[in-house]
Formats: C-alpha cells, structure tokens, sequence
C-alpha cells in the first residue's frame, strides 16, 4: 500500500533522514520506533507533504504522494493523527468529529461512521456536545483518532498517540488501534513506547538518528536483545 525508497530529508544542510525505506502492506500494523528526534515525526510529515525530501519517493498504491498537494491526500483516504492531538478546543466534541468529514458528501456513510466512532469512544458520544478544550488529555486523544476516523482512511497515521496518557489510557488507546485495523484500516504507528507498539505490530522498524538499523516482525523486535536493551528497559502502560 505505502512505499518509501531511499528517502533523504535534511533542514537546513542536517540530514534528518539519510535514505530511509520501509513498506506498509494492506491490512498490517506497521509501526516505526525510536527515541527523540530519531527522525520518526519527519517520516510522517514527509508523506503528507509538509516537508519536501531532499530525494526518494513515496508511494501509494503505485502513486507519487510526492506529486500530489497535501489537502489531496484526504481523497486518498490518507489521514494523520498527529502529535499533540491539535482538536478544535472551542468546538464541541461533535462539531471536531464533523470536521473530519469536511471532505464527504455522503451523509449516510457519515451518519454511520459517527456511530462506529461513538460505539469505539463511548465517552465521546456523553459529552458530544461539550467543549473540546474541556475534556482531559486521554479524551482529547480519542477525540484526535474519532476525527481521523471520520474522514474513512484507508490508511491511518499516528504519530505518539500514547504520548502524556496515563498508564490505563496507554493500555486502552494500544487495544483500540488494534480493534480499527481488525476493522480494515491499516495503520502506520509511531511511538516512542515501544513495547506496546510492537506488541501490536505486524512489522516494526528501529529508526536511529535518520537510519533504520533494524527491521522485522512485532515479535521478532520485542525479542531482540538490542532493541531490549535500548528500548524495553521499562515497560509502560501496557
């Protein structure tokens, strides 16, 4: 489904990324794990656009995303969640979930996805019309995956959703993103926990300072001493 090659990005003369690859089948987990500025958030911002490489490509389903303008990339049924989460924190719950339909105009696929997004987020459906700002972190992360959801992906791009959650919020966050891909959504996982993401993973990749130094199956890294002793010291949240 998605395809990097070779791809080399730098700001200003630094290689952040120095000719990465890695591939993203249809209906897999992929999730790509490293410490602070490994280069994992550039790898995401690259594929939709927001930074332009220095060389590589990047495809979808054969496609040059490259070639194509970032607000195109949603009929592509491309969607990220980003870091930080970034909802609408003076709109309502319902009114940010909306908005990750801007782009449908099909009001009954709308209508139904709104309540696949209520039955996976029960929460957000009891507080639809409350203030986003108000809602607690692990509530505006769901708030940030229900939006994503609302656009239909085909592939679905998260970068550190566990980010600032409290253990059980890690937990449950890991076992709904699990439940989105059984549902026919693959997913391009970053994170930095990665023991909980591997475990969820059907490939994994080790991004170190803008080279990926391993790659395999989620368990084939978990029980990978050097990805033990750099990564899995501590567990969290799951």
């Amino acid at each position: 489904m998605l395809k990097i090659e070779d791809l080399v990005v730098a700001y200003g003369g630094i290689e952040a990324l120095k000719g990465i690859s890695l591939e993203v089948k249809e209906g897999q987990i992929v999730t790509l794990v490293g410490a602070n500025g490994a280069g994992k958030s550039t790898t995401l911002r690259t594929v939709i656009g927001l930074v332009k490489p220095v060389s590589g490509r990047v495809l979808f389903q054969g496609r040059d995303l490259l070639a194509e303008k970032t607000h195109h990339l949603a009929k592509q049924h491309i969607t990220l969640v980003p870091e930080g989460r970034r909802i609408f924190a003076k709109l309502t719950v319902l009114e940010n979930l909306k908005i990750g339909a801007f782009s449908r105009r099909d009001e009954k696929g709308i209508k139904a996805d709104l309540e696949w997004v209520f039955s996976l987020f029960p929460i957000l459906k009891e507080r639809s019309w409350q203030l986003a700002g108000t809602l607690s972190g692990g509530e505006q992360q769901m708030l940030a995956v229900g939006r994503a959801l609302m656009s239909r992906p085909r592939l679905l791009m998260m970068d550190e959703p566990s980010l600032g959650l409290a253990p059980l919020l890690v937990k449950e966050i890991f076992r709904i993103i699990k439940e989105i891909n059984q549902q026919g959504v693959t997913i391009l996982l970053i994170e930095q926990n990665a023991n909980a993401a591997l475990r969820i993973a059907d490939q994994g990749y080790v991004l170190e300072t803008g080279r990926i130094v391993l790659q395999g199956s989620g368990q084939e890294l978990l029980a990978n001493q050097q990805v033990k002793a750099a990564y899995l010291g501590k567990r969290r949240g799951i």
